[in-house]
């Protein structure tokens, strides 16, 4: 088994390419809306305390992500054989394309926290007629498919101190939402599962 084609990858280029192509999607979508003068970078805008501080560890946790799997893969801390390895570049890509198609389905709606003053269309076609929150659910997958690249303590503890930040993160906003949208967010909610399924 020595030789084959998962044990010879070049897995440090595959992780780049993961990290590469969610950061690319993100900061493209950034500057496209700005282009159009809309504020994406809505996190901490809100006043109440408790939004604030999970928006705050919701930042520090997606700032020390990215820090720590470019470590990871500099230093080649892995612990994982190579068939979790490419399990992980397969579950981190599949990441990327929801987090994609997400975004391309929020068109103009799509922010980054909770906005404080800045209503948006309310989104539920697309991707998000089977997921509410297909683009966490991206940020989850890539989270766990570069854990599995580069398995190590680090790598884990922010990863599952990440995705609990964005589970956080999604109760926050789905308060927002259900607040802002009434019944229709309610309707909308019986029928599509928070992270993925339809009743």
């Amino acid at each position: 088994m020595k030789n084959s084609i998962e044990v010879n990858l070049p897995y440090a280029w595959l992780a780049i390419i993961v990290i590469a192509v969610f950061y690319a999607i993100y900061f493209a979508k950034m500057i496209s809306q700005k282009r159009h003068g809309i504020q994406i970078h809505q996190i901490g805008r809100v006043k109440e305390k408790s939004v604030h501080r999970v928006e705050t560890l919701m930042s520090i946790a997606t700032l020390a992500a990215p820090v720590i799997q470019i470590l990871s893969i500099i230093f080649g801390w892995n612990h994982m054989p190579a068939n979790a390895r490419f399990t992980g570049f397969c579950i981190g890509m599949l990441g990327d394309l929801i987090f994609l198609t997400s975004v391309l389905c929020m068109k103009d709606s799509w922010r980054a926290g909770i906005p404080d003053k800045d209503r948006t269309k309310l989104v539920t076609e697309g991707i998000y007629r089977y997921s509410r929150n297909p683009a966490f659910l991206g940020f989850d997958f890539m989270y766990i498919g570069l854990l599995l690249m580069y398995f190590n303590l680090s790598m884990l503890a922010v990863s599952v101190f990440a995705i609990i930040m964005l589970h956080l993160q999604i109760l926050q906003e789905e308060r927002y939402l259900t607040e802002n949208y009434g019944e229709s967010y309610k309707a909308y909610r019986k029928h599509v599962f928070r992270y993925l399924g339809r009743r």
